[in-house]
């Protein structure tokens, strides 16, 4: 399993767009295949930064879910919907691999 971090800086005047944004892949997402721990915007601390979190079997499986995703009307809005109104200044991603497993005392 991958967990896929999504690392987006936001202008901070546009904070209500981002969680709009966060709200529709809440529902998009999980609908195409991917297990979304969710996205978080900005509370205390820095004003721009932002993630999205969500797990993904494999790389391969990523691919296969970025098409459905692409494909998925809730998402091609998303995607508009980010272009139109410019709240994404800067979006990274990072594939980790749980490596603390098993969690807690064994005994």
């Amino acid at each position: 399993m991958l967990t896929c971090i999504i690392r987006y800086q936001i202008d901070p005047t546009k904070k209500a767009q981002f969680e709009q944004y966060a709200r529709n892949w809440g529902q998009a997402i999980p609908r195409c295949g991917a297990d979304l721990i969710g996205y978080y915007a900005p509370h205390e601390g820095s004003s721009t930064l932002a993630y999205g979190i969500y797990n993904i079997p494999s790389l391969a499986e990523y691919e296969a879910y970025r098409a459905r995703l692409a494909a998925d009307p809730l998402g091609q809005e998303n995607y508009a919907f980010a272009q139109s109104e410019k709240f994404l200044l800067r979006e990274d991603r990072t594939f980790l691999k749980l490596a603390s497993a098993p969690h807690g005392d064994p005994a």
